[in-house]
């Protein structure tokens, strides 16, 4: 593979296009994103956030990055906690996922800082935030490495990094995994979002993402510290956390 094509799902494409092509998955599914999350998930995506949350145990005040925020899970939960004193920067690479994310986050009653922006490269200064979180948007990014640099850079001495991402199953349930995410997963995407392609995407980023300890490697390898991992739904999802000192 050249410096110049990465990989969009099973596909090696140059990279301008898997920019573009994530972009157009992501300005597809932006309206039905929430609901499909609780139909592919069986709800589950609730309780990884919410696992998430609680490890994040943001305080009142604090500065949070919410990057690749999407429909706003993790940003409206971290508003509820840092208070008026506090701040919460929803942002997004996407234009329609992040006015999704905002418009609900407005309906909620939390006006939160919104930027349109590449998690590689950050517009925020260095040392500037407690906490920096990515849900489910790290497999997207073309150059992984770069953009863990960045929400290191961004982050303050003390300060933590969470990535949730889909990450590499018990081995005993691969076969039925792989039979749900290439044969369900579409299905589900066509019926309720009218795209079975992104679907089938997003299904094929998941086996293409790096593993749990290759993640945890690619962190410390980022210069963060004290990395480590929680396994969540038998290892399908995985929790990162590392510390910038």
């Amino acid at each position: 593979m050249s410096e110049h094509n990465t990989h969009f799902g099973f596909e090696t494409v140059p990279e301008t296009e898997k920019a573009r092509r994530v972009a157009g998955v992501f300005s597809s599914v932006a309206s039905k994103y929430d609901i499909m999350n609780d139909l592919m998930s069986g709800g589950m995506h609730r309780l990884w956030k919410a696992f998430t949350i609680q490890i994040a145990n943001v305080r009142e005040g604090e500065r949070v990055l919410d990057i690749a925020g999407g429909t706003a899970d993790l940003s409206l939960a971290f508003a509820k906690k840092v208070g008026r004193s506090g701040q919460v920067w929803l942002t997004d690479i996407n234009n329609a996922m992040l006015t999704v994310g905002r418009d609900r986050t407005t309906d909620k009653g939390f006006l939160l800082p919104v930027a349109q922006c590449d998690a590689e490269k950050l517009p925020f200064p260095d040392n500037h935030f407690d906490l920096v979180t990515v849900a489910f948007g790290l497999r997207n990014m073309t150059h992984k490495d770069v953009a863990l640099a960045e929400m290191r850079r961004v982050l303050r001495p003390g300060g933590r990094l969470l990535v949730l991402e889909f990450s590499k199953i018990w081995e005993p349930l691969s076969k039925a995994y792989d039979l749900y995410s290439f044969k369900v997963l579409p299905w589900l995407g066509q019926k309720v979002a009218g795209d079975a392609e992104s679907y089938k995407y997003l299904a094929e980023s998941i086996r293409m993402h790096p593993d749990q300890e290759t993640l945890k490697q690619m962190l410390a390898d980022a210069g963060l510290a004290r990395t480590e991992y929680f396994n969540l739904a038998a290892g399908a999802v995985a929790l990162h956390r590392g510390y910038k000192l």
